[in-house]
């Protein structure tokens, strides 16, 4: 089986040849930019070496898919936010975010522009998931990000006048995730259009690290559910930390696949979500994948198998520090399985 045909068995409830491995979040580094000649901060602006980037993930690691883009300002900045860029920082630059203040305070009423897909860098990022649908769709799935209803409200609100609102005001929010939604979803359909086989949704905002499950049931689940409604190909559901309090609804939303991080427990998610939807995830972005050796790696590989992950993937975004090996080290992993 090639990638594309392994990862497509899996979500057909077919034993693929093997275990797959791909990123549901970015999995560059500064050493795949140096082995691909494709450097930040352009790989964040510009198509060309944003597939350039994204192919490192199947022609350096060997994934089986590959994965656009890797910051999480493409929607905001064409809602209203204003770009940050990323700071220079040991190994190369950083990677870019939401510059304060935000464009809107909670009273206000959020505007959704006609031209939304024409703003910011959204062109490039639709350019590069064609490029990586001619260069490698064949072999691979290619993965298109895009950002959750809560969390890009909270770009446009800030986060501490959102999270405030959660107790004081929370219908206040709804406005801002109606626009939310809608921006994630439209991009999400111009993404498919230019090629991409899977949408995955990273909601880090609606982490129960963040707000209380009760917020994500009673406001976001809504809109959550909404957005994958209108998105006809398979989606990943990705939302930081432990999640064990909000997974039975996050099975709700539609999504074929979760993405957790070790945090969260996947045997309470098969429990909470039953048989259908598919585990992904693996090892600790921070704490094994930056920080450990390969061994450990492969340990805490082998701990999420066990624990009944069927994709393997780091738990979170890559941090671009991250050694090439340790990566390597999943793949071979998911060889063994």
């Amino acid at each position: 089986m090639n990638g594309k045909e392994r990862v497509m068995a899996v979500l057909n409830h077919q034993k693929p040849d093997r275990m797959p491995c791909f990123g549901a979040n970015s999995t560059v580094t500064y050493d795949q930019m140096e082995k691909v000649q494709a450097f930040w901060p352009e790989g964040h602006q510009k198509g060309e070496v944003m597939a350039k980037q994204a192919l490192a993930a199947y022609t350096v690691l060997g994934f089986d898919a590959v994965r656009v883009p890797f910051c999480q300002t493409f929607e905001a900045v064409a809602l209203g936010c204003k770009y940050k860029p990323g700071k220079s920082v040991a190994g190369g630059e950083g990677i870019p975010g939401i510059e304060h203040p935000p464009p809107y305070k909670l009273d206000d009423t959020p505007i959704y522009p006609d031209d939304f897909l024409t703003r910011g860098s959204i062109p490039e990022l639709i350019k590069a998931v064609k490029i990586l649908k001619k260069e490698v769709g064949g072999e691979v799935l290619v993965v298109a990000g895009i950002i959750g209803p809560f969390t890009i409200a909270g770009s446009l609100l800030d986060a501490v006048p959102i999270l405030k609102a959660t107790f004081k005001a929370p219908d206040k929010i709804r406005p801002f995730l109606e626009v939310a939604e809608k921006a994630g979803t439209t991009l999400a359909k111009a993404l498919i259009d230019a090629g991409a086989d899977i949408i995955s949704c990273e909601d880090m905002t609606a982490s129960p690290e963040l707000i209380a499950p009760k917020t994500y049931r009673d406001l976001e689940l809504e809109y959550q559910k909404r957005q994958f409604d209108a998105i006809h190909v398979p989606k990943i559901l990705h939302i930081c930390g432990n999640v064990d309090g909000i997974v039975e609804w996050m099975g709700q939303t539609g999504a074929d696949i979760l993405s957790l991080e070790p945090k969260a427990s996947a045997r309470l998610a098969r429990e909470k979500c039953g048989p259908d939807i598919i585990l992904m995830g693996g090892v600790d972005t921070a704490t094994t994948l930056f920080m450990k050796d390969a061994d450990t790696v492969r340990r805490g590989c082998e701990e999420s198998i066990a624990d009944g992950i069927q994709i393997l993937a780091p738990g979170c975004a890559v941090a671009p520090g991250t050694p090439t090996e340790n990566l390597l080290a999943m793949v071979e992993v998911a060889k063994a399985h």
